[in-house]
């Protein structure tokens, strides 16, 4: 028998469809930012191995000579990300969403078997919550990594106004290369979330979306039992 249960509450989609096109087009302003000084090479002495990013990739994009038009877009679309991201937070703390969402002593130890479940590694069932110890991790880390980027884009916008600020995150040149480090990871985990989105199939897609998901009673009874009796296992063997 299957029936449909609430998952996730209205404010919390609403929060993360605003974020994620809007974060989408802070990272595409950044690009067209960081075109008129792109620094950043991954080398060995004077020899370079990699460059963020090659000619080509601008010339695709159409990016050169648009360095107006990126700032416009980064600096109006950072006070959405800033205040989406900003009520997010107040209304997780209190409505009580922050229960499923922080990390727990658990969580590294869920996040393991997470990692081992979708590289095939291992078949252990994951736990049945809400939320599990990996996505407690990503969540609540690309929470601090919105902090980070809004206090070292104060730095990189006002790094004269904001100069206690600017010390502290090592000058001006640091503070943008963590900057760059910050959006390399947001675009990471753009990468990993969507894969893991389509692993998990439609149904739970249609919860972030709708707010439902659909639960068959069976096969959650049979999830109970076997890891009811994977427990027993566990407590006679540590009993020997």
């Amino acid at each position: 028998m299957k029936r449909i249960e609430k998952k996730h509450p209205l404010a919390i989609r609403w929060f993360h469809w605003v974020n994620f096109p809007v974060l989408s087009i802070m990272i595409y302003s950044g690009i067209l930012i960081y075109w008129a000084h792109d620094i950043y090479t991954i080398q060995i002495g004077q020899k370079v191995f990699f460059q963020f990013f090659p000619d080509g990739f601008y010339k695709a994009l159409t990016i050169p000579f648009r360095l107006a038009q990126g700032m416009a877009l980064h600096f109006f679309f950072m006070w959405i990300f800033f205040l989406n991201g900003l009520i997010y937070v107040i209304f997780t703390i209190v409505s009580g969403e922050w229960r499923h969402l922080l990390p727990n002593r658990h969580s590294f130890k869920e996040a393991w078997q997470v990692l081992l479940h979708d590289l095939y590694l291992s078949k252990k069932k994951l736990p049945e919550k809400k939320f599990n110890g990996a996505q407690q991790i990503a969540y609540t880390g690309i929470i601090l990594m919105g902090v980070g980027s809004l206090l070292t884009g104060l730095v990189i916008y006002k790094p004269t106004q904001f100069g206690w600020l600017t010390k502290l995150l090592g000058g001006y040149e640091w503070a943008r290369a963590q900057h760059f480090i910050l959006t390399i990871g947001y675009v990471l985990f753009f990468c990993v979330h969507i894969m893991q989105v389509v692993r998990a199939g439609w149904n739970n897609f249609r919860a972030i979306v709708t707010g439902w998901e659909v639960v068959d009673e069976k096969e959650k009874e049979e999830s109970i039992l076997v890891d009811g009796v994977r427990e027993i296992i566990k407590k006679d063997k540590d009993n020997d």
